[in-house]
């Protein structure tokens, strides 16, 4: 217990858990006399803080020649405040908690794994796989560095992100339920097999992404990159900027509304699409069904189809006078 000391706490008032609200406010009903306070401490042992429950860990750090694993592991509304991570697995299977202005740095491997109402502030992720596997997380203000973050599974839905900096390889693979929002991403194989998605004012240098999603809202966004949403089902961008070769192939009830093309050359090759697009595309290939319309069309390519395919490609008529 040495390193523990309580404070008074007086929460007068209950306020539903958002995905903006603070821990505080979650916390409010369920502590109204003592939370404890750890602070100034360093960790290395295993299960250092295992199961805490009621707790603020403030400007701790966790590292050391002990190399312990799965510091806060099962902790139950807690604020991480200031800390610093340097040991493997540290907030696994952790429900209401809050972290704030921390480092995770490379050793920190799988950070986050299995928690619910989880939210992150202004911290830096930089472990392999940090997040995986998590309900109901809200992001803001962070810098990711790491491979296979934001894996889904049977269970895992509910991310938003906010205001934050991501670089990673197979991101979000098989989520659900996920709110983006001025969000810089560079990396290869993004959001695929994602289900139910929005993306608003996003900028992504990425390749292969979308392929297989399903559900997925875009709007005002950058899209950098070569296969750009193959295979995906119910994907609707708007006012996107999109470039790279051979985007939305193989994709099902695909809708573009006013987003312009940079380099976009055998365009919709199979898909059933109604597409509008402001400016010019280099090529559309063999759309299976619908329309797409531009200002001008470098080429439309309509033969050598191994299905049959009655897509058709409109050039607007320019006013005159």
């Amino acid at each position: 217990m040495e390193n523990f000391y309580c404070v008074k706490v007086n929460f007068d008032v209950t306020f539903p858990f958002s995905y903006k609200s603070r821990l505080s406010d979650r916390l409010r009903g369920l502590y109204n006399t003592y939370m404890k306070i750890i602070e100034n401490k360093t960790f290395d042992e295993e299960r250092a803080l295992y199961n805490i429950t009621g707790a603020e860990v403030i400007n701790c750090t966790f590292a050391g020649p002990a190399d312990g694993e799965s510091a806060l592991k099962e902790c139950r509304d807690v604020v991480i405040e200031g800390c610093s991570f340097s040991l493997r697995y540290p907030l696994w299977h952790a429900v209401n908690f809050e972290v704030k202005n921390c480092t995770m740095d490379n050793l920190t491997r799988a950070a986050l794994w299995y928690t619910k109402n989880g939210r992150i502030y202004s911290s830096t992720l930089g472990g392999i796989k940090a997040l995986r596997e998590c309900d109901d997380t809200y992001m803001e203000g962070c810098t990711v560095v790491s491979p296979e973050f934001g894996w889904g599974g049977w269970s895992a839905r509910g991310i938003r992100m906010e205001d934050t900096t991501a670089v990673s390889e197979y991101f979000m693979m098989r989520s659900e339920d996920l709110v983006f929002r001025g969000v810089e991403f560079t990396g290869k194989y993004s959001f695929q097999y994602v289900e139910n998605a929005e993306i608003d004012d996003c900028e992504f240098d990425t390749k292969d992404a979308f392929w297989h999603a399903k559900n997925m809202i875009v709007r005002n966004t950058v899209l950098k990159g070569e296969y750009l949403g193959w295979y995906s089902d119910g994907l609707t961008l708007i006012n996107c900027k999109i470039s790279g070769t051979q985007p939305l192939c193989y994709c099902k009830n695909l809708r573009l509304i006013n987003c312009t093309t940079d380099g976009c050359d055998l365009a919709f090759e199979y898909s059933d699409v109604e597409a509008t697009i402001d400016g010019h595309i280099v090529s559309v290939k063999n759309p299976k069904s619908g329309s797409v319309t531009a200002d001008s069309v470098g080429e439309v390519i309509d033969g050598d189809a191994a299905i049959p395919c009655f897509g058709k490609v409109y050039i607007r008529q320019k006013k005159c006078g």
